[in-house]
């Protein structure tokens, strides 16, 4: 069994919703929900908050989380990732599952699917997709949709509608060919997030503002693993409130 660090990336400055981690929903902060679904997972060996905020340190260690400071410069959570795993040992763990710190409803067992596809012999970096039941996901731009070869590692990521169905049959599209739409946790070998952090963007990433291409373009395989679980993150003031009514009627 390989030893996983979950690591939840917790930035007090959202530019869209500030102190995001600090919000209270139903009682319970954002980022010690995430911590509570988190610790629920058996296949990660430790979690950690990473923050360059000491009010969600000092919040987060007062609950009793394990917290690591980090640079407040960091382009992405990836990178935060990195200095937190180095922060608690590089040499301990033989893979980070990067954990939103804005999914307050994350459940376990999607955090063990990921740890399952990076758990893969030869797996460098595993994220997780969903199959895609609406049409109208394939057209929006906000969905990023993921093309796979037959042992689940990914092709191409894009926010188009791939593959492109030239036949002219009637039926929704998404009922001819299974379309995969991406979910956004990631997980890295140590070696793979050492390496991904020195990387600079590419030419795909530029194009599609998708930073997994970059991994491709450098010959990094990413294995995809399928999840029926949704996913609800918090962006905005709206979708907070929508937060706290799902916490008011659990």
């Amino acid at each position: 069994m390989i030893r996983i660090l979950g690591v939840i990336p917790a930035r007090y400055a959202s530019s869209r919703l500030p102190g995001k981690p600090l919000a209270d929903i139903g009682g319970r902060s954002m980022v010690m929900r995430v911590v509570d679904q988190a610790r629920k997972c058996d296949r990660l060996s430790a979690v950690v908050v990473a923050t360059d905020d000491e009010r969600v340190a000092t919040h987060a260690r007062s609950y009793g989380a394990d917290v690591v400071m980090t640079s407040a410069d960091h382009p992405s959570g990836t990178d935060r990732c990195f200095e937190a795993l180095q922060h608690v040992g590089i040499g301990g763990f033989d893979a980070v599952v990067n954990i939103q710190g804005d999914e307050p409803f994350i459940e376990p067992e999607q955090i063990a699917e990921l740890c399952s596809a990076i758990a893969v012999p030869g797996a460098s970096i595993a994220t997780l997709a969903q199959v895609v039941t609406d049409d109208r996901d394939l057209d929006d731009a906000g969905e990023v949709l993921i093309v796979v070869d037959k042992d689940m590692n990914a092709l191409y990521f894009s926010r188009a509608a791939i593959p492109f169905l030239r036949n002219a049959e009637s039926g929704p599209r998404h009922a001819r060919f299974r379309y995969l739409k991406h979910v956004g946790l990631y997980a890295y070998t140590r070696e793979a997030l050492a390496r991904i952090v020195k990387l600079v963007p590419s030419s795909l990433e530029q194009a599609e503002q998708l930073e997994q291409l970059r991994w491709l373009e450098n010959g990094l395989p990413v294995r995809v693993g399928i999840t029926t679980f949704p996913s609800f993150c918090v962006d905005t003031p709206a979708d907070l409130e929508e937060a706290r009514r799902r916490a008011s009627a659990s």
